[in-house]
């Protein structure tokens, strides 16, 4: 006998329309987002305002992770206010993608005919916004291209979140089963494949319904990062609906009531629900959160990296250099804030100050702890 998922609470139409406009304006960043828990993630009192330099100008590329298109979008924007003679162009093509390219040295802004040289070719990208740390192989490609290794410095917290419909009643899901449910591996020593919302929770009505998987595309570092975090390397599913942005792999799950996805934070609906985790059986289920998060309580945490082209002891360009001051500032981690990530904290914030070798950053660390 087929069994009927609980009646939804709103007529489809509606939910469609809202659902555009809802998860369209946290993706742009056309409004202000905030990460679950309905409260404002809080900057840290000991990182200081940013400075403004006088003469600072030219252009620079930022390319890369899509899930950071939008704060990576309002940081320019903001810091081009200030200093009006510097441009910049950023591009959300996915971490994946634009890291091979980001260690090739060459240009994400193709031409129409596809060439990478010309009148009217692109300039290869200064800055590379990842979701995900470059692995060593990537970091050995850049190298042998530049012949140094780039720097990486986180410029935000971020975590991989999982999503279903907002009436799917599901409490919460443990790393193994979301392997079994995703993966086809189950290295997590899971003893079954996962295919049916009533394997993971009890509730009448879901016993046979078939689970609907939804994820990122190859070119996205949630995907990978999703693969090495939850799988421990195993491999995906090929059935699972792969999307090539996060407003449209969400706007999927609030139209399917039996559907489930990851995507990263900086999204936020009313039409999807977020699912809390759990590292292991018996462990408390966590939401993302500015604590959970910061300390990695939340399994699925991870910084947010923006990687210079530029050596240790390589000179960075001025305008790249003030750009990273600002986004090290009071106001850079608070535009990160309202974009749905979590800000870094006053020792992630001097890390990165020691990162940049010879470089005094203008967001210093008042009584510099380590």
């Amino acid at each position: 006998m087929e069994i009927n998922l609980p009646i939804l609470r709103t007529h489809w139409t509606v939910i469609l329309a809202l659902s555009v406009a809802c998860i369209t304006t946290a993706v742009t960043g056309r409004a202000e987002t905030v990460p679950p828990g309905d409260s404002r993630p809080v900057v840290a009192q000991a990182i200081e305002s940013y400075e403004a330099q006088p003469n600072v100008s030219g252009s620079v590329t930022i390319a890369g992770s899509e899930t950071m298109k939008s704060m990576m979008t309002k940081l320019a924007a903001e810091f081009m206010r200030l200093h009006p003679s510097v441009s910049f162009t950023v591009e959300g093509t996915g971490s994946s993608a634009a890291i091979r390219e980001f260690a090739m040295g060459i240009s994400l802004q193709r031409r129409g005919d596809k060439a990478r040289e010309g009148h009217g070719g692109g300039a290869a990208a200064q800055l590379l916004a990842a979701s995900r740390e470059l692995t060593d192989a990537e970091t050995a490609a850049f190298r042998s291209h530049h012949g140094f290794a780039p720097i990486g410095i986180p410029v935000a917290m971020g975590a991989v979140t999982l999503f279903v419909h907002a009436d799917n009643p599901i409490e919460g899901l443990t790393l193994a089963q979301l392997d079994a449910m995703f993966g086809t591996s189950r290295k997590r020593g899971a003893q079954a494949d996962i295919t049916t919302w009533g394997q993971v929770m009890k509730r009448s009505g879901w016993e046979n319904q078939a689970i609907h998987l939804y994820g990122r595309n190859k070119e996205s570092g949630t995907r990978e990062f999703f693969v090495r975090a939850v799988l421990q390397g195993g491999e995906l599913k090929n059935e699972i609906r792969e999307q090539a942005g996060t407003a449209s792999e969400i706007l999927a799950i609030a139209r399917d009531p039996l559907g489930i996805g990851y995507a990263g934070t900086g999204v936020q609906t009313s039409l999807a629900r977020m699912v809390p985790i759990a590292e292991s059986e018996g462990a408390p289920f966590v939401l993302p959160t500015q604590d959970s998060v910061t300390s990695g309580a939340y399994p699925l945490s991870r910084p947010l990296y923006l990687y210079v082209a530029a050596g240790q002891k390589q000179p960075i360009d001025p305008a790249i250099l003030s750009f990273l001051r600002f986004v090290n500032s009071r106001e850079g981690q608070e535009i990160a804030a309202r974009s749905g990530f979590f800000p870094l904290t006053e020792a992630m914030v001097a890390k990165n100050r020691d990162l940049l070798v010879g470089v005094s950053l203008t967001a210093r660390v008042k009584n510099d702890r380590r």
